[in-house]
């Protein structure tokens, strides 16, 4: 199993997701740095030894922005796997954003209005270059207003397995930040129904839960919160083969 940190940018500093509650976020602090601006936060990580990191750029899906400037320096500065939510839902934008060095676009429900644009981006890039990320709070699916397509999670990821979706994304908003662990009733019938390479977000509280996480066969967990506060280290990692 991969584990991948995460860092959310907004207001161009990294800044501590917690339950998807954009109004309430604050910089991070953090055990293992000081400091709070993206490119110094990635390059501290791939000092530890990772090689993926995930980033939420919240800047970039408030401003609908097609400038990703940052994105390009954290790329030619570290060299790292970048997979990357910017709230991306036209192939405009999403080839911009995959021409700044992002390895893997991720469209995320929260974001989308239209189930469609998930076929046209994997007909355009190539699955191996979408994840799609089924954004929860508890059992519900968040969606745009309008969205076109099941509201139901199985019945959604069902939707998309028929589009040609290989990867996707677990991520409970309503756990993200908290420590409070992962639902891990709802992965199991994820992993049991499907073929996915299935990575999951929000809740993981220590290495114990990456253990069974890894158990249960998920693919990649995403975590920042307990690497922060240091109830992951690199060291147990490494103890237990994740990096």
């Amino acid at each position: 199993m991969k584990v991948i940190p995460v860092v959310d940018i907004l207001g161009s500093r990294v800044v501590h997701a917690i339950r998807g509650k954009r109004q309430e976020y604050q910089p991070i602090r953090s055990i293992i740095t000081q400091s709070v601006e993206p490119l110094e936060v990635a390059n501290v990580f791939k000092n530890h030894g990772f090689g993926t990191l995930y980033i939420a750029d919240l800047d970039a899906i408030i401003e609908c922005s097609t400038s990703f400037q940052l994105l390009v320096r954290i790329f030619d500065v570290t060299g790292l796997e970048l997979i990357v939510d910017a709230g991306v839902t036209s192939l405009e934008r999403a080839e911009k954003l995959l021409d700044s060095g992002v390895s893997r676009l991720i469209i995320g429900t929260e974001t989308l209005t239209n189930k469609e644009f998930v076929a046209e981006a994997i007909m355009r890039f190539g699955k191996e270059r979408v994840v799609v990320s089924v954004d929860l709070r508890g059992d519900k699916v968040l969606v745009q207003r309008g969205f076109n397509g099941c509201t139901d999670a199985i019945c959604l990821l069902r939707e998309f397995e028929a589009m040609g979706v290989s990867d996707v994304i677990v991520l409970d908003l309503a756990k993200v930040g908290t420590g409070e662990g992962v639902n891990t009733a709802f992965l199991k019938q994820v992993l049991e129904t499907f073929n996915f390479e299935v990575y999951v977000g929000g809740g993981v509280r220590d290495i114990h839960d990456l253990v069974g996480l890894e158990n249960l066969g998920v693919s990649g967990a995403l975590i920042a919160t307990a690497l922060h506060n240091g109830k992951i280290t690199t060291r147990q990692l490494k103890a237990e083969g994740f990096l």
